[in-house]
Order: structure tokens, then sequence, then C-alpha cells
């Protein structure tokens, strides 16, 4: 009885071996692809790896590079977070958090992004991109948090403006009419003659309305360079992502 049982785990053994090499076999042409940047072939090889094996973290982690290669951030995202529970133990571990933190850097989850990019740094602290982009994303992250606490800000004040908009409008339209008696009242005073050529040095006044129009301009062109700066580290990003596939 035990030599059966020892052949019939002989036989098992042979078998998973048999469906395991064909998984290798597609993993290695895929990268051979991908060191030939034809991203469809590699794709389609580590899918086909992926259906004999799914739970493989070569196959997983080289399609997520292959998805990010070819643009497709979001779908490498999900790829990479298959091996949440895996790729951390495995020699991979430091360059699999860094090409998630550029994941979701792309997708502007610049949470996730600082957190993986300090996981990244903790395994290996020498890599200096790591360290640039973890500085970068954290800068986002607070200017996000900046942005969004600001807009809740505008919506609470939104009506409280409007208010105030109306009633400036309001005292510049009795300030004008205040004037005009005046003006009026003094022509009276001096025989009918008009006075008001005299203000001509006088400062114009800048109106609520003119003045938001200014600040506005101001922020567009702010707005302008923030994106041409974020598109150039977006590029960074892309070219360095961690290519070496397994």
């Amino acid at each position: 009885m035990r030599t059966l049982v020892i052949c019939l785990l002989a036989m098992l053994a042979a078998v998973q071996t048999v469906y395991a090499q064909p998984d290798r076999r597609d993993v290695r042409k895929g990268n051979r692809d991908f060191r030939n940047e034809d991203w469809n072939a590699a794709e389609i090889d580590y899918m086909k790896a992926l259906n004999r094996d799914s739970s493989s973290v070569a196959a997983n982690y080289n399609l997520a590079n292959t998805l990010y290669k070819k643009g497709d951030y979001d779908q490498a995202r999900k790829t990479y977070d298959r091996l949440k529970e895996t790729a951390p133990g495995t020699d991979i571990a430091s360059d699999w958090y860094y090409n998630s933190g550029n994941a979701a850097s792309m997708s502007k989850d610049w949470a996730a992004a600082v957190e993986a990019y300090r996981q990244s740094l903790l395994l290996n602290p020498g890599d200096m991109d790591a360290k640039e982009n973890y500085i970068y994303a954290r800068e986002m992250l607070k200017n996000q948090q900046n942005q969004q606490n600001q807009g809740q800000d505008n919506q609470d004040s939104k009506d409280n403006k409007d208010n105030q908009d109306n009633r400036d409008k309001q005292n510049d339209d009795d300030g004008q009419d205040n004037q005009d008696n005046r003006q009026n009242q003094d022509n009276k005073d001096n025989g009918g003659q008009d006075n008001r050529s005299g203000a001509s040095g006088q400062q114009p006044k800048i109106t609520p309305q003119a003045a938001q129009q200014m600040l506005q301009a101001i922020q567009a062109k702010e707005k302008e360079t923030q994106e041409k700066v974020k598109k150039e580290k977006a590029e960074a990003l892309k070219s360095r992502q961690k290519e070496k596939n397994w």
C-alpha cells in the first residue's frame, strides 16, 4: 500500500510539472516580447501563463508592467494589486511597491502613491528614483488636500459672497445717486457750472467683479504652469518604471 501511495504521488508531481512548464515558457516568451517593446504580444503571452496558473507572481507582475507601458494605468494598477498578499515576501518587493506607486500616481491617488514609495524605500533606502517620487507624491497629496479644503470653503461661502456682491452693487448704486445729488447741488450753488471735470486726477475704483476677474486670470496662469510640470513629471515616471521582469 505504501508503494502504491508513493507511485501516485510521483505521478501527481509529474502532472504538475507538465502543466508548470508551459507557464514558464509563456512567461519567458513574454519577457522576450517585452524587451522588444512588443507590448501587445507580451500581454498575450502573460495572459496565457495566467490561464494556466492565475496565482503566478511572475506572470501577474510582468503583465502589470506591460499594461503600464501600454498606458493602461488603471488595469495595470489592478494587476499589481493582485499581488498584495504575495509580492511583499518576494525578491521583487521593492520594485513592486515602486511600480505600484507609479500606477497610483497616474491615477492621481496620491495617498496610495506616497505609501507605496515609502514601503519601497524601507526595503531599498538607496533608491534615488523612489526618493524623488516619494517627495513629489507627498507634495501632490498636500496640494490635493488643500484644494479639497479650499473647494469646501468656497462652497460654504458662496451664498455669502453672492449676498456681499449684491450689497456692494447696491452701495455703489446708492453712492452714485448720492454723488449725482451732491453734484447737482454744487451746480446750483455755482450758478449751474459743471465741476465734475475737476475729478480727473482721482484714481478709478476697482469693483469687486473686476478684482475677481483679475484673480481668476492669475489663478488660470498658475494652473497652466502646474499642469505643464505635472505632464513633465508623468513622463519621467513612465520612463523610470522598474522594467526588470521575471
